[in-house]
């Protein structure tokens, strides 16, 4: 037995999940041929999902991070933004993408384009393995999409529940949450 089992269940197995990021990963290099392209995995949670895609975009590219948080524990967002961990180099003429884990309420990206927007790259778009549009509260243009999800509390691949379960290898819904 799992110590996942008495507490998650299986929402999109780990198959699907790969598949579905091989599938994303050919869609950006077809996307972004001949240009300088940079990943942003959004902190903590895209880290699993920044580094697979990025093993899937057959092209040059280089990859940041960035620390943000709207989540002070819990399963739900406080709405307030803030900045964690910021970006090690300048963007001003790179094009971006935003590698998220989660889209829910969409404050959080709203927040993360603005803030990169006025960094002055060449291009910003949004990749995100997770939808959840029935919690959307402002709407953000998602270029590249994983899975649209109904409003469960997910976990694994990245996604966590205060910290724990990040490391499954699907996405699992939590029990009673």
């Amino acid at each position: 037995m799992a110590f996942y089992d008495s507490d998650v269940s299986v929402m999109i197995d780990s198959a699907t999940v790969e598949a579905r990021v091989r599938e994303l990963g050919v869609q950006i290099a077809r996307d972004y041929q001949g240009k300088d392209l940079t990943l942003i995995g959004i902190l903590k949670g895209s880290v699993f999902f920044t580094t697979d895609l990025a093993r899937a975009i057959d092209l040059p590219l280089t990859v940041e991070f960035l620390g943000v948080s709207s989540y002070q524990g819990g399963t739900e967002t406080t709405g307030e933004v803030r900045i964690t961990s910021d970006l090690t180099k300048p963007m001003a003429g790179k094009h971006l993408l935003i590698v998220e884990d989660i889209i829910d309420t969409g404050l959080t990206m709203k927040f993360l384009l603005e803030n990169l927007s006025a960094r002055h790259p060449a291009s910003l778009k949004i990749c995100t393995l997770l939808e959840k549009p029935s919690r959307a509260r402002t709407t953000v243009p998602i270029d590249y999409k994983g899975f649209v999800i109904e409003d469960k509390f997910v976990v694994g691949y990245g996604l966590d529940f205060d910290e724990v379960y990040r490391n499954l290898p699907f996405i699992g819904v939590m029990k009673g949450k």
